[in-house]
């Protein structure tokens, strides 16, 4: 009995201490898991650069014929915005773009009535626009967008015709413009965009007064057109929320 005794207190004893030792042995800590990044936004306003090219129509009508020219140029500058995602992927909002231009062309013509020629020379110095834009974020990081507004172009024609320079019309022309992009936010608070745009300024009309002229009065009516290609980035900073 008594040996029993002993073997089973030998057998506590061992047990205790095992479990003494198992305590000692510090245990694994959890895995940590990171929290989830902050949901991608197009909320928030921007500002940036862009540059690309120009491609331009200019018209001249005379009274006997009409005068026009295709060319294309350098065109560069900024622009300031803001958007607002809702409703998922969907965003709107609003950006003015000022961007000069190199855009200049000279092209000569002739009068059969007066058998005279002259020269006109078009230029297209800046042009402002002011769009909206509805856009949709298919991917995150991806938006594809539409937009349409108003635009304003600094345009002028220098007319030299039978020798005599009749100066230039200058002028700032309201017109529209309408086109499209996408847009890819591929760094916190960064963006870069590819777009194209339409713009068209209408026509307009001039009265020139001089002995030159049939009946000493010359009339013409000018009509510019324009379409861009650009890329840009733009830096944007969120209200009160993270980009990216």
């Amino acid at each position: 009995m008594r040996k029993h005794f002993l073997m089973l207190l030998a057998g506590a004893i061992g047990l205790a201490a095992s479990q003494a030792s198992a305590a000692d042995v510090p245990r694994k800590a959890p895995a940590v898991v990171p929290p989830a990044p902050p949901p991608i936004t197009w909320t928030g306003c921007y500002i940036g650069a862009n540059v690309g090219g120009i491609f331009g129509r200019a018209e001249t009508s005379f009274g006997f014929g009409e005068v026009s020219t295709n060319n294309s140029g350098f065109a560069g500058g900024g622009q300031i915005g803001c958007d607002y995602q809702f409703a998922g992927g969907w965003v709107i909002g609003i950006r003015n773009m000022f961007n000069g231009t190199s855009l200049s062309r000279d092209r000569t013509f002739f009068d059969p009535v007066t058998l005279s020629s002259g020269t006109a020379d078009f230029h297209v110095r800046w042009f402002d626009t002011l769009t909206g834009r509805l856009g949709y974020a298919f991917a995150p990081g991806w938006l594809l967008y539409g937009q349409g507004g108003v635009a304003w172009v600094k345009s002028s024609t220098d007319v030299n015709f039978a020798g005599i320079d009749f100066g230039s019309f200058d002028r700032t022309r309201t017109g529209w413009t309408a086109g499209g992009g996408v847009e890819w936010m591929f760094a916190r608070g960064w963006s870069a965009f590819l777009e194209g745009n339409y713009m068209d300024f209408g026509s307009n009309d001039h009265t020139l007064f001089d002995p030159v002229c049939p009946a000493g009065v010359c009339t013409f009516n000018t009509h510019a057109k324009a379409a861009t290609v650009l890329v840009g980035v733009n830096y944007r900073f969120g209200w009160g929320k993270a980009p990216y």
